[in-house]
């Protein structure tokens, strides 16, 4: 099997964690898997695409917008089962850490909304423990570059 559900091989995700000041860019997925709820905006990396362009690209297609330097915050395996234990999807997720440049956040792609959060609004956003652990490690990261 090649396909995402019951892959024989994970799939390599790039995600960004980006910040404009002290909120962070969230986006709400339009098609599954989890459709309609809120993540951090990335994607699948293409065959030979390097990881970091990959991260710059799954921006300017969900939200339409720049960023500056990247610094690597986290790497996750996001691995969902079936009933039975058996894993329909796994990704190794890459994300990247980075500033917001340029670019008014628009929803485009298979995103169906933006936001810019601020750390007291994140609760509202139902994010998973993965997703609070990659925003923490990419302040962290940032911090001290």
């Amino acid at each position: 099997m090649t396909g995402r559900e019951y892959p024989d091989r994970p799939w390599v995700g790039i995600g960004c964690i980006v910040f404009k000041g002290d909120a962070v860019l969230l986006v709400q997925r339009g098609k599954p898997p989890r459709m309609g709820k809120w993540s951090l905006p990335g994607g699948a990396q293409h065959v030979g695409e390097r990881a970091e362009d990959a991260a710059r690209r799954e921006l300017r297609e969900e939200a339409g917008i720049e960023v500056g330097r990247m610094e690597l915050a986290i790497v996750v395996d996001a691995i969902t089962r079936d009933a039975e234990g058996r894993a329909l999807y796994h990704y190794t997720i890459i994300d990247f850490a980075a500033e917001w440049v340029s670019g008014q956040a628009i929803a485009a792609d298979d995103v169906s909304a933006v936001a810019w959060a601020l750390p007291a609004d994140l609760p509202a956003f139902d994010l998973t423990p993965e997703t609070h652990r990659a925003i923490a490690a990419a302040k962290a990261v940032l911090s001290r570059a």
